[in-house]
């Protein structure tokens, strides 16, 4: 998000923030449940979802037996038994593949 302001041709007068607090050149406000109370930070959160679905579709042609299409990403069953048996493509982080693959494995493969 640092980067994506930065690089602004235009800067804000301001930046809202939906709960982390961010070191920016220009005045920012972080507010926790931000995307519940502000107008701004709930409409960034739904293009924001819409536009990694649409991206994690796109994945999914590149990395099918991830189930990208299907799970966007996120930590299910099915996707976490993929990283165990295919290992970790580009697009993963590792930070979450290492969290993601101690819970399963935690919980016996169970979610």
């Amino acid at each position: 998000m640092v980067k994506a302001v930065e690089t602004l041709e235009i800067l804000p007068d301001i930046v809202l923030i939906d709960a982390v607090k961010l070191d920016l050149s220009v005045e920012s406000k972080s507010i926790i449940h931000g995307d519940a109370l502000s107008y701004a930070i709930g409409c960034a959160s739904i293009l924001a979802k819409v536009s990694r679905d649409r991206y994690m579709a796109r994945c999914d042609e590149q990395y099918p037996e991830y189930g990208f299409k299907k799970n966007k990403g996120y930590g299910t069953k099915e996707h976490i038994e993929a990283i165990i048996k295919y290992g970790v493509t580009p697009l993963h982080r590792a930070q979450f593949v290492q969290s993601a693959v101690e819970h399963y494995e935690q919980k016996g493969g169970r979610q």
